[in-house]
């Protein structure tokens, strides 16, 4: 059998208020303002995660980083660069962490680490799928 359910995990009800309430409070804003309906979804399969998350890992234990972070940042696609000629938005992971005894070693203020790159190029729905 699998490992427990880890701490951080949050139930479905929780998951759909965090949807709504962004939908309810952002969302018409923001697709007013562009003019189109943005996606606020984003997806990769458990496959290209994990083999992000090792890179992360193998990369940093080089560098004397033992404990890594993910950051998840917003972005979106300059309109020319756009297949859809939009300008979508986009979500990427930035790798995080310091060397053990470094600044910022563990959680919220742990400095990004520059020297791994981001992963971006997830899908996302058009329209959006709603949680």
């Amino acid at each position: 059998m699998g490992k427990k359910r880890p701490e951080k995990c949050i139930s479905i009800e929780e998951a759909k208020e965090l949807q709504k309430s962004w939908c309810d409070t952002r969302t018409p804003e923001i697709d007013k303002c562009l003019g189109f309906e943005d996606t606020r979804e984003f997806w990769w399969s458990v496959e290209e995660l994990q083999e992000y998350l090792k890179y992360v890992k193998k990369k940093s234990r080089k560098q004397g980083i033992n404990n890594p972070g993910i950051r998840i940042y917003f972005g979106a696609y300059p309109k020319e660069k756009c297949k859809m000629d939009r300008g979508y938005s986009t979500v990427f992971l930035a790798p995080t962490g310091a060397p053990t005894g470094g600044l910022g070693k563990d959680g919220d203020n742990a400095p990004n680490n520059y020297e791994i790159e981001s992963l971006n190029g997830a899908g996302g729905g058009r329209p959006p799928f709603n949680y």
